[in-house]
């Protein structure tokens, strides 16, 4: 039977890479990882300044894409690290709920809620290795071509300039497998980022759920003595509080992943467009660039759609509280349903760097932005 929200192999990869709290030896694999990726970045941003050329937007555009992933995540990381203290007190909360599981109705609704998120959870690293791997595959083949003077023309699968001589064997061999493992890990962690939030989002639905059906249970509940109102509101202040925390350990986080997700949706999709205008002579590039558009369009979605889902969820309290069958209360615990009522005005949220909440409303706008950067491009180009 299912005792977390979190699926195993999320708990395992962010203990590999020294985010989860408590993890043996976090801070050594967290610093080598971190060392791995600084060591990246610098190689593609140099690549990037040596391929400076606004002639030739799609070879520009194919490097800058997974650049600016590759920043994002990293970004991503610092900011879990600087906010691991939140992120502990999250997990806490959250196995203080498993604990809690007292009654059949709450044991069903986490358990719900769980396979939910460990399903989400594997499908998004799924398709993420799944880009990974065709983005590769692409590359090598396409890499490997003989020159006009019969010489073989070899170069790596993704943009990277190194400052010197790696193109003779083993050497090439070698860096190609290491540079495919890197980024294949780094995909992977990318999707466990996203797959964290959900999960934190879900798991906190759940708690709602359980608290509009004790809600509307109350008339019964009261009669039992099982339960009073003055224990739901502080189960409702829990809920507020851990959704305060997921506000703090993700609202910078959504910000950077709301710009760059804005700007590599825009690079992917302009090679997605000059791809299908020539499927001639393009035909690989669309292969490459398809599968990674798609999973970082659904990045941006699962951000905004955990967001919204939070705040559509916070609704469902007040009109619960607002439902029951007050005048078999008394006076006193009518008074506490009042302060549920209230305090349920107040939306739950996750908000951008606390400058606009995350909404569905808020990935159409990343679209619209991205879709008008695109054809700003193609129209240079």
């Amino acid at each position: 039977m299912l005792t977390s929200t979190v699926s195993p192999l999320l708990r395992i990869g962010l203990s590999l890479i020294g985010v989860w709290p408590g993890a043996s030896h976090a801070t050594p694999r967290w610093l080598f990882y971190m060392t791995t990726l600084a060591v990246m970045q610098y190689f593609q941003y140099y690549s990037v300044y040596v391929h400076l050329d606004f002639s030739n937007l799609s070879k520009l555009m194919d490097g800058l894409g997974l650049t600016l992933a590759y920043t994002q995540t990293t970004l991503k990381i610092l900011s879990l690290w600087l906010n691991r203290r939140i992120f502990a007190d999250i997990l806490e909360a959250m196995n203080d709920d498993w604990k809690d599981c007292e009654t059949k109705l709450r044991e069903c609704v986490m358990i719900d809620k769980a396979n939910l998120a460990h399903r989400c959870s594997n499908a998004m690293i799924s398709i993420n290795i799944l880009s990974t791997f065709l983005y590769f595959i692409d590359k090598y083949i396409r890499g490997h071509r003989v020159s006009k003077n019969g010489q073989l023309f070899r170069e790596f699968s993704i943009q990277i300039q190194f400052p010197f001589d790696v193109y003779k064997r083993p050497v090439y061999e070698l860096v190609n497998v290491g540079l495919f493992f890197h980024v294949f890990v780094t995909g992977v962690v990318m999707a466990m980022l996203n797959a964290l939030i959900l999960t934190l989002v879900l798991h906190v639905s759940g708690q709602i759920d359980i608290m509009c059906q004790e809600l509307r249970e109350i008339p019964s509940t009261l009669k039992s003595s099982s339960v009073s109102t003055k224990t739901l509101v502080g189960r409702h202040q829990k809920i507020i509080s851990v959704s305060k925390y997921i506000e703090d350990l993700f609202t910078y986080v959504s910000l950077l992943q709301f710009v760059w997700n804005t700007l590599v949706i825009c690079a992917l999709g302009f090679m997605v467009v000059i791809s299908l205008g020539n499927m001639t002579s393009n035909s690989g590039v669309l292969t490459q660039c398809i599968i990674p558009y798609l999973a970082v369009t659904m990045e941006a979605f699962v951000l905004c759609f955990a967001g919204d889902y939070l705040s559509t969820k916070s609704k469902a309290i007040g009109d619960a509280a607002y439902e029951v069958v007050w005048y078999d209360l008394s006076t006193s615990e009518c008074r506490s349903l009042l302060f549920v009522i209230l305090r349920s005005q107040k939306q739950l949220t996750i908000t951008a760097g606390k400058v606009v909440d995350l909404t569905l409303e808020s990935f159409i706008t990343v679209m619209k932005a991205s879709a008008s950067y695109v054809s700003v491009l193609y129209a240079l180009y």
